[in-house]
Parts: structure tokens; sequence; C-alpha cells
């Protein structure tokens, strides 16, 4: 019945600090919509941007920051992932470690953005 995301949203009580590491640091594209609104469009996904205090309706029962684990597939190796993070500045808090994805074995880092999410962002590990 169901067959993919379209899109999450995130909460921050960070914005600019927000655009910035999911633009700069992620490479997301920015996307401006509707009256002010703000999202990262990557892939055929995009993360929809809410401040806290200010989050659109409808919106989750107890929208709060730093309560999303999310899971990116990098674009790029993952090595290179890892030198355009520490050159911006991002410390990687954990890996590269193997771990178990949806549909194949992971090789990921783990960051964390600036409310404190947690982001796993992973390749295609070798097989066996």
């Amino acid at each position: 019945m169901i067959d993919h995301l379209d899109h999450i949203v995130l909460t921050t009580s960070h914005p600019d600090d927000c655009v910035r590491f999911y633009t700069e640091g992620l490479g997301m594209s920015l996307e401006r919509f509707g009256e002010g609104r703000v999202a990262f469009r990557f892939g055929a996904q995009k993360i929809n941007l809410h401040v806290k205090g200010r989050e659109y309706e409808p919106k989750a029962h107890l929208p709060v920051p730093g309560a999303l684990d999310l899971c990116f597939i990098a674009a790029i190796p993952l090595d290179d992932v890892i030198a355009r993070l520490q050159a911006a500045g991002v410390k990687i808090v954990e890996g590269p470690v193997p771990r178990t994805g949806a549909t194949f074995r992971l090789r990921s880092i783990y960051v964390r953005d600036p409310d404190l999410n947690l982001i796993e962002i992973a390749e295609r590990a070798d097989p066996d």
C-alpha cells in the first residue's frame, strides 16, 4: 500500500544554523515555498522545516527539536562525505561502522545537527 516517503518535518530551535547544516554540511538544496516556508531537497525527497513555537498546522502532537534519528544514503563515496564534513567543521560522533539498512548492509557514520538530532550517513557495504 505504501511506496516511499515524500517528505518529513523537522522542528528546530536554531533555524539559521539548521539551514547551514543541511545545505552547506550535507549538500541539500534549499527550497522556499508558500508563505515563508523552508525545505531541504535531496533526491526525490525533502525535509520541511518548522521552527519551534511557530509550527505549521497540522503538526505532530508534540513537535520537539532533537527527537529525530535519520539515516541518509550518500550519493557519493562515504570517504568523500567524511572529507566534506570535516572541511565544513562537522564533528563525526561515530564511524565508519557496519550497520543493517532497510534493503542492504551499510557502512555508516553519525553526526548531530544543530538541534542534536542524530544523523546517520551511509553507503552500501561491500558484500562479504
